[in-house]
Formats: structure tokens, sequence, C-alpha cells
């Protein structure tokens, strides 16, 4: 139109980091991070960011860098969030669970320039270096996080690295909005991990979205239950600047850590996957305590069964439900729950909190659709198909991937992988990851349905179903399940108790009581499972189980 232009006046490139320009203004002796004793206000915590920067680009750290983290939810983790991109960087935070070879082959991957270590981690992280070093020359510079006051003599130290950064440094501000601000790489509960590139537009928005989708109101107190290093804790870690909220930060996530600190700071908000509610709610009463007000809690990662969001809703947690990928920054859809829900039969609410719902505002469209025809499914809650994205907190793409990202969003349309129906009103509802859905005789069995039933059982803690072979019906649901402490349950029984609530052929055929392997966001790992359950048919048929 005639007489528009953009300039430095009326527009300059969405980046997360003006939401920790404004706290140090806004909210500049307000505490920002809490950890035991230690504390920091907003203004410290920007200045130690800045710091960071400086010191980064003084060991030659250049734009589009990528710097990597291996720490637990600890202060130095939330300011390399934004010391990081202000270097111009590019942040990699890598999952704590990974063992020796698996950090090597990301961090190759990646091509860090630098790796921050907590010093719990060290061993690991120096054995992966070591691997490294047997195939290339080029291996980061590694510098290590202090833990609980204890540093290493022989390495590089954050503390000092801060003490010891030049002053004067310039923030270096992205050029396009669109340029890198992170790599995560996805959980690898499916296939090999995949490097996902944020960008600092679709990280600014996904915060926001994030934001106004469970009422994250002003100067929140967040306990940090969600790793960091998942989809950058949500992208809530660049959140709680945009709130000048407080970041309670703890390393060990127990049922006692949790409701200490929500009465000892007055949290007003938490987060994680399934586990952390079963943590919460299987907790010893000794270790309880009332809640000092509205606690809000998100739950995502997988779907909750609707027992354990009963429960947590009568220990008072108002519990909030989210579906998103890696992909799409965490965080993509909401359950927005509506008022006149509120009348309904306790059993019918918790169904309904248990939907993935819709898109949020950083989301321009959810659909379920044919992956073939690409055409959406009815409103009919029994037509099955594939949960896709778009909009603008998909991400960039793969990194050094592009086939892979070319695959995953074509026809426009980010493909997450998962199934699911819609229901009347347009919620959409998960019914399985599209590896995991068990096809018997000819009928889809969604596992989520027969976990949700096992869950229900009193003696039961944690559930999984996965497909195992069978030769007449092609596969059958087998079922790893933990029971609670102090009760007793046998395979007969969990499988009637399945029988009686569902048709007989959703029913486990198999029951195997053991530990549910698990990523550190909280996914059970059932390729794993998977593999055991065909390693038990195979000993069946030669008569060497009596599974």
């Amino acid at each position: 139109m005639e007489g528009s232009m953009r300039c430095a006046a009326n527009y300059a490139p969405l980046s997360p980091l003006s939401f920790l320009e404004r706290a140090a203004l806004v909210y500049a002796d307000r505490t920002a991070v809490i950890y035991g004793a230690k504390r920091h206000t907003w203004r410290q915590t920007r200045d130690r960011c800045l710091m960071l920067a400086s010191a980064l680009a003084r060991l030659g750290v250049s734009r589009g860098d990528v710097v990597a983290v291996l720490a637990a939810n600890v202060p130095a983790i939330y300011e390399l969030h934004f010391g990081v991109p202000m270097a111009g960087a590019i942040l990699c935070t890598l999952n704590t669970r990974h063992d020796a070879a698996m950090l090597s082959t990301l961090i190759k991957h990646s091509e860090a320039k630098v790796l921050f270590v907590e010093l719990q981690f060290l061993k690991t992280a120096q054995a992966a270096i070591q691997l490294i070093s047997r195939s290339q020359p080029n291996i980061p510079l590694l510098i290590t996080i202090p833990d609980s006051g204890i540093v290493s003599s022989n390495i590089m130290d954050y503390e000092a690295l801060l003490l010891n950064a030049p002053t004067g440094f310039e923030i270096r501000w992205p050029l396009d909005e669109c340029d890198p601000i992170s790599l995560n790489y996805t959980s690898g509960t499916t296939s090999r991990p995949k490097g996902v590139i944020y960008s600092h537009r679709g990280a600014y928005l996904n915060t926001i979205s994030t934001l106004l989708a469970h009422d994250i109101f002003t100067m929140p107190v967040l306990l940090w239950t969600v790793p960091m290093f998942h989809c950058n804790g949500w992208c809530l870690a660049w959140g709680m600047a945009a709130q000048g909220g407080v970041n309670i930060c703890i390393r060990n996530v127990t049922a006692k850590n949790i409701f200490d600190n929500i009465a000892l700071h007055k949290v007003t908000h938490l987060g994680g996957a399934p586990t952390v509610l079963n943590i919460v709610i299987n907790s010893p009463l000794t270790e309880r305590k009332p809640l000092p007000g509205k606690v809000v809690f998100f739950t995502g990662g997988a779907p909750p069964p609707p027992k354990v969001l009963s429960e947590m809703e009568k220990l008072g947690f108002q519990v909030n439900h989210l579906y998103g990928l890696t992909e799409t920054y965490g965080p993509a859809t909401t359950c927005t729950w509506r008022p006149e829900w509120d009348t309904l039969p306790e059993e019918e609410k918790v169904k309904l909190k248990a939907l993935q719902g819709l898109h949020n505002i950083s989301i321009e469209e959810v659909d379920i659709k044919d992956p073939i025809t690409m055409k959406s499914v009815p409103n009919d809650g029994r037509t099955m198909g594939e949960v896709m994205f778009r909009g603008n907190a998909v991400m960039s793409g793969y990194y050094k991937n592009p086939a892979a990202t070319k695959e995953v969003m074509k026809d426009g349309w980010l493909r997450s992988g998962d199934l699911g129906v819609k229901n009347p009103i347009g919620y959409i509802q998960l019914k399985d990851r599209s590896k995991d859905i068990i096809i018997s005789g000819g009928e889809n069995i969604s596992t989520i349905e027969v976990e949700s039933v096992i869950y229900s059982h009193p003696a039961v803690l944690e559930a999984a179903v996965v497909a195992r072979p069978d030769d007449y019906w092609g596969e059958t649901p087998c079922a790893f399940v933990k029971i609670k402490d102090g009760f007793s349950v046998g395979e007969k029984e969990i499988i009637k108790f399945c029988r009686e609530k569902l048709p007989h052929y959703m029913a486990p055929r198999s029951v195997i009581f053991s530990e549910l392997p698990k990523t550190s966001t909280g996914k059970i790992r059932k390729f794993v499972l998977r593999e055991k359950a065909k390693v038990l048919g195979s000993l069946s048929k030669k008569g060497l189980s009596k599974l």
C-alpha cells in the first residue's frame, strides 16, 4: 500500500533475547533463579548471560557456531539459553541419559565448538570426546559446570570463564529472525535421533503461545521438573524471562523435592510427562504437603491416563494437558477446558481432559488426515488418520538432512507420525504412534486405550502395551506392567480385568511384570519393549517360555 514501509522504527527481528533485555529493566531486582541457597536477580542474570556471550566470543565462537551443554536443571543451563544466542551461536542441549557412544554421535553431528558439562557427567563426556578424537582432529573445547561448589582443577571452569570475560560486549542480535537459535535432538524413542533446528522467530512465537495457553501470568514461580534439554524446557526457559518469573532449579525430580519446593517457594507452575504425575500421586503421605494456592501442572510427552489425571486433581493440582513434538518447539496443542464441562460427572471430565485438544496460537492449523489422500477425517471419534501441523511454530528443518525434512513436510504439512481421531467438537485424540499401532486379525488396536484400562487397576503403577508377533493373528497385545509397592497381582488377573472392560481382541494375551525403560523426558521406550516381546515370542515357539 502506498505510504507503508519497513524500517527500524516499526520492525525488529523477533527473538526471545528481547525477553531477557526487558526483564532486566522491568523486574531488575526481583529474583530470577533459585538453586538451593544460590539466588540471582533478573539484572544479575542478564549480566551473567552477557558475560557468558563475551567469554564465548573471546574463545572464538562466531555466528552460526554450535555450543553444546550436558547438564541437569541447574542455573548454568538456564543462562546458556540466553548467553549462547547472545554470542550469535546456536545452543545444543544434550540429553543427560545418553551414553558416551550416543553423545559422541550427536556432538560430532552437531559440530559443536564448545561443550559445557556439569561435573557429574564429566566422565561420560570425556569418553564421548575420546571416541570423536579417533576419527577426527577437531574436538570441542570442554568447560565444566561446578557441582555443589566442587570444581575441576585441570579443566576450564564455568564461573571462572564468566569472571574473566572481557567487558563492553555487544549482543549479536540475529541478522534474520529465521536464523537458528537452538538445535534439539529428538528423543530417539523410535529411531536414531535427528537434529531439529529452531529459529529465533519460532522460539519467540511458541514461547508467547505457551504462556497464553496455560495462563502463565506475570511473575509466576516455575519449578523446573521439565528437563531444559527437552525442547528448551518447552520454550519456558525463555518464557520465564518474558513474564519476570522465578526459576526454581532442581537436579532430582522426586515427590519430596516437588512438595518441599512447592511449599517453600509457593510454586505456581510445574510440568512433566505422566511419569512425573505418577511420582506425585504415588508418593508416601509423609512426603506430601498442602498446596499453598493454585498450582498448575501442565503435562505432555505421552497421553495421560484418565485415572492419573483424576488422582492429581484430588491432590489439588490443576492439570493442563498439552501435546506437541520436538519438531513443533514442544507444546503445539492444548485441551482448552470449557466451562460447561464443569458440571459433568468426574469420569466424563477426566476423559475430556485426556484429549489433545486444538492448536495453540503459534500453530496455524492442526488436523488429522489420511496420509495418502491428504483428506481430513470426519469428526466421528472413530476414523483414524495421521496428526499433522502447519504454522509458525514448526521447525526450520532437520540439521544436515534435507531429504528427511522434505519427506516429513511434504504437501505443506508436518507429519507427526501419530495416529488419532477427531471427536464431534473437533478436539483431537491420540490413538497411537503409527509404529505402535497393533494390527490383530485385521483389527487396529490402540495401545493407548489398552494402557488406560490397565492403569485403572488399583495395583498398577505403570503400563505399556506393544505388539507381539503371533502366527495366527499376526500380532497380539503384550503388556509390560510395573506393580505398586505392597501389591501383588498375576498375569491372569490383569488379562481378566482388561477383558471385562474391552473387546476381547483388544485385551493383552500376555503380561510381563518389569521396570519400564524410559527416555529422560518420561516417554517409555517402546521399541525396546517390542524387541523383548519378539524374543519372548520366539522362546514361546521353542517351548522355552510359559508365555
